[in-house]
C-alpha cells in the first residue's frame, strides 16, 4: 500500500509518501479500508519529536472506512462494515489498524468523510458541553476560537443546551462562521478587548464558563470575565502552553474552577464512546448538526496540508484522502 511516513523529527517536508508494507491486525484489531483521515495538531507534535514515536511511524489516529480484515478475537465487526474511530493507527495510510472496541459503526445516513471529521472534535465538543461543564438553559458560554473546527460544532451543542454563547474569533470572514453555527454574540479579539467585551454583554456578572482551546493568549485575561465560581475549561494550546498558575489567583479572581480535560478521560467505557458518537451522529443526520469540511487534500500532499493547518488558518475540519 502507499502510506505517508515519518522517518526523522522536523517540519512538513520530513512527511514522505512512499510504499509501505499492508498492516496485519493483531489480537482484537481490524484492519480498515481507508476514505478520509482527520488532520490534528497532535499529528504536527509528532512529526515534530514533541510527542515522540519510534521511526519511522506513519501518523493517523482519526479516520473512517471499510473494514477489510479481521484479527483474532475480534467479535461484533464483520468485513464490509461501514467504521470509524479516533483511536487508531496508521491513518495516513491506504489502510488502517483499531482496536475493535474503539471503532464505531457509521449509519448509512452519514457520509463516511462526515465521521471521519466528526470524531475527534465532534467527541470533543460533546464532553465539553455535556460532560466538563453541563450546560444548561440560561447560562453564558464563551467559546474561544468559535470558527475551528472544534469551536463551531460547539457552538451549535451549546446552543443546543440553552446557553448563551459568546464567540470569539479572529476575522471577519470568521465572524461570519461562528454567527452561522448560532453564536448570540461574535467578539472580534484582534480589534477589542474579549474580557471587557464578556463583561458588558454579561451586564458585568461574566460568564459561567469559557471552553479555551487557544491556551497561552486568551487564557490569563479569561479569568477576569468569569462569574464566582466560573469554570475555566482549558482544553487545549493552539497559541502556546499556559504558564504555571497560583492556584491563590483563582481565588482571587472569585473562587474559579480550572480543569484541562482530555478525551481520553471521557472515553473511559465503550457505551461513553457510543454515547457520545450516537448523538452526533443522530444530530447531524436530523440536520440539527453541521460539520464543516474545510478543505481535503490527497494522501500524497500530506506535507501540504501540514503546513496548512500550522498557518492556523483553517475554519472547519481538515480530510486526507487517499
Amino acid at each position: 500500500m502507499y502510506a505517508v511516513r515519518v522517518h526523522e523529527y522536523g517540519d512538513a517536508s520530513k512527511l514522505a509518501y512512499e510504499e509501505a508494507p499492508l498492516p496485519e491486525p493483531k489480537e482484537g484489531e481490524v484492519r480498515v479500508k481507508v476514505t478520509a483521515a482527520g488532520l490534528n495538531f497532535i499529528e504536527v507534535y509528532q512529526r515534530k519529536g514533541v510527542y515522540p514515536n519510534p521511526l519511522p511511524f506513519t501518523p493517523g489516529g482519526e479516520f473512517a472506512g471499510v473494514v477489510d480484515a479481521l484479527g483474532p478475537g475480534v467479535s461484533g465487526v464483520q468485513v464490509g462494515d461501514r467504521v470509524c474511530t479516533a483511536s487508531g493507527s496508521l491513518g495516513y495510510g491506504e489502510f488502517a489498524i483499531a482496536s475493535a472496541v474503539r471503532l464505531v459503526p457509521v449509519p448509512d445516513a452519514i457520509h463516511l468523510e462526515d465521521a471521519a471529521a466528526v470524531m475527534l472534535q465532534g467527541i470533543t465538543a460533546h464532553y465539553l458541553a455535556n460532560s466538563t461543564f453541563p450546560l444548561k438553559p440560561g447560562d453564558v458560554a464563551v467559546v474561544h476560537a468559535a470558527a475551528g473546527g472544534v469551536g463551531q460544532l460547539l457552538v451549535q451543542i451549546a446552543r443546543r443546551c440553552g446557553a448563551r454563547v459568546l464567540a470569539t474569533v479572529s476575522t471577519e470572514e470568521k465572524a461570519a462562521l461562528a454567527r452561522q453555527a448560532g453564536a448570540d454574540e461574535v467578539i472580534l479579539y484582534t480589534q477589542v478587548d474579549f474580557a471587557e467585551q464578556v463583561c458588558q454583554l454579561t451586564g458585568g456578572r461574566g460568564a459561567n464558563v469559557i471552553y479555551d482551546g487557544v491556551g497561552a493568549a486568551t487564557f490569563l485575561r479569561g479569568l477576569d470575565c468569569l462569574r464566582p465560581r466560573g469554570y475555566m475549561v482549558l482544553y487545549g494550546q493552539a497559541s502556546g502552553a499556559v504558564e504555571p498558575v497560583n492556584p491563590q489567583l483563582l481565588n482571587q479572581k472569585g473562587s474559579l474552577f480550572l480543569t484541562r480535560p482530555t478525551m481520553g478521560h471521557y472515553l473511559l467505557t465503550r457505551d461513553e464512546l457510543l454515547w457520545r458518537t450516537s448523538d452526533l451522529f443522530a444530530w447531524m443526520a436530523s440536520g440539527e448538526l453541521k460539520v464543516r469540511i474545510d478543505v481535503t487534500f490527497p494522501l500524497a500532499q500530506a506535507a501540504e496540508a501540514h503546513r496548512y493547518i500550522e498557518g492556523r488558518q483553517t475554519k472547519g475540519k481538515v480530510l486526507l484522502v487517499p
